[in-house]
């Protein structure tokens, strides 16, 4: 559930961001353009360096090794 919802909020703010990159930064359609693949690319990245963090808490590498005392 927690994957999905961030998913959907990471998507709610690219669209957010790509709107607002459209209305403050209107240059031209080569800027525009530009603008518009730097802010997806951003979004994209955000999202999977989150997503690759969140899946690897599920199943760690690395167990802790508890001792016989604890």
């Amino acid at each position: 559930m927690g994957f999905l919802v961030t998913t959907l909020i990471f998507s709610v703010v690219g669209i957010i961001a790509s709107i607002c990159s459209r209305i403050c930064c209107n240059r031209g359609p080569s800027a525009n353009l530009l603008h518009l693949t730097l802010v997806i690319t951003a979004t994209v990245c955000c999202w999977m360096m989150w997503a690759i963090v969140y899946i690897a808490q599920m199943k760690p590498l690395i167990v802790p090794i508890l001792s016989e005392g604890e």
